[in-house]
């Protein structure tokens, strides 16, 4: 899950949204024949872009010239999570999906900046537009080499969805910047000027995601490990390697698990294919009676033994 926060990807934060709201509009007006996708946010799944950009243009009492007015939050799942989606939702299902994820995201957003009255999503001033295609831009290495056209539609799964999300909240009295460094460390310049962890945001994103819809993650495809390896230390790498290797190791042994019985709890040993089923009492004493007479000579009867008379006795006693 790639989740990323900017001022702007094609226009000035600093000024109108109409270039970004225009920007974001345009698989609309490149795929006249499918049906328009229209923009979203916590109350509405209809919103047309005309209403947009007067919406976040309208939402800057206060802010100086030099001041940003939105920004951009881009949540982009993976491939192999888009593929995830579409299996277990279908084509459409994955999309309606995506865009109430997005909507808990704002929500996570929204609580990310720990201030008084920014409780939700509900409290911030913000549209989500999804879009189906990414397309190479300048600086890709493939338009630098040749390989790819600027504007060419990048190959693969490329859905995701872009928010546009306004400085002030939806009372237009506070500020709020997800650029903020501060991380509540500074308890007195977190209370004046507010916080926001951008690492915890993504790492958020993350566990909220797999949470809403069932996604096994494994440890190298978290924020966690990608950051640490970026940027940690010696020793925290060698903690999440051994944390690899410990996870590892527990994913091998699982298919050899024993049967874990609940406490107070039968378990279901008709369906327990790692269960033994003891034989029945008349099995167990024929294969025991056919062992015990595949102890004589194979194909060989055995002789029965005849009860000697009382004369023969005698006869063998006189004998000696």
């Amino acid at each position: 899950m790639y989740i990323n926060i900017t001022d702007s990807e094609t226009a000035n934060n600093k000024g109108s949204s109409g270039g970004l709201v225009h920007y974001l509009d345009k698989e609309n007006r490149t795929d006249l024949e499918k049906q328009p996708e229209y923009w979203f946010n916590h109350e509405r799944n209809n919103i047309v872009s005309n209403e947009v950009r007067p919406a976040i243009d309208n939402n800057m009492a206060k802010l100086s010239k030099v001041d940003a007015k939105f920004f951009l939050v881009n949540i982009s799942p993976s491939q192999k999570e888009i593929a995830f989606l579409k299996e277990k939702y279908g084509e459409d299902g994955a999309k309606e999906h995506l865009k109430a994820y997005a909507v808990s995201m704002m929500d996570e957003y929204a609580r990310n900046f720990k201030r008084p009255g920014i409780e939700s999503g509900k409290d911030l001033l913000w549209f989500g537009k999804l879009e189906m295609h990414r397309y190479y831009s300048h600086k890709d290495p493939e338009v630098t080499q040749g390989i790819k056209k600027r504007g060419e539609r990048k190959d693969g799964e490329q859905m995701h969805i872009q928010v546009i999300v306004s400085r002030k909240d939806i009372t237009n009295m506070i500020k709020l910047s997800p650029m903020n460094k501060s991380k509540g460390k500074n308890t007195e310049h977190s209370k004046k000027m507010g916080q926001f962890d951008r690492s915890a945001f993504k790492s958020s994103g993350e566990r909220l995601f797999d949470t809403q819809f069932s996604f096994d993650r494994a440890l190298t495809e978290t924020f966690r490990y990608a950051n640490t390896q970026k940027k940690g230390t010696l020793e925290q790498r060698m903690a999440l390697h051994a944390e690899k290797r410990s996870q590892e190791e527990a994913q091998k042994l699982r298919p050899s698990e024993k049967l874990q019985q609940a406490p107070g709890k039968k378990p279901d040993l008709a369906h327990d294919k790692t269960y033994l089923k003891p034989p029945e009492p008349t099995q167990f004493l024929k294969s025991l009676f056919d062992k015990t007479a595949s102890d004589s000579a194979p194909g060989i009867p055995r002789k029965k033994k005849k009860k000697k008379t009382k004369d023969q006795e005698q006869d063998q006693q006189q004998s000696l």
